[in-house]
């Protein structure tokens, strides 16, 4: 969880907000894998994260001088960008069961 995402969960503990929602948590608790790609001749780092019903969400990274690419910061890069990607994916689960 995120310094960012910390805050936001202190934010909605501190005003008594308890309805149902998703939590970083609950994110973190849908990732069952991750891979990682470079494509060769480039500073392009692609992460595939898979969830726990088999689909998959995918962030990416590069750099525009190839002297700055690390293959670290890339991976943390994509990660983050791909688990962004799971937000509106869970709001979505949730806003349809609370719909029936």
């Amino acid at each position: 969880m995120s310094k960012d995402e910390q805050a936001i969960e202190a934010a909605i503990k501190e005003r008594g907000l308890t309805a149902q929602r998703i939590t970083p948590d609950d994110l973190d608790a849908e990732i069952v894998g991750e891979d990682y790609h470079v494509f060769p001749g480039t500073c392009l780092t692609v992460c595939c994260l898979t969830l726990k019903n088999g689909f998959n969400v995918t962030g990416e990274s590069a750099c525009a001088i190839p002297q700055n690419f690390n293959a670290e910061i890339g991976q943390t890069i994509a990660r983050k960008n791909a688990r962004e990607k799971i937000w509106p994916l869970l709001g979505f689960r949730l806003r349809d069961q609370l719909a029936t």
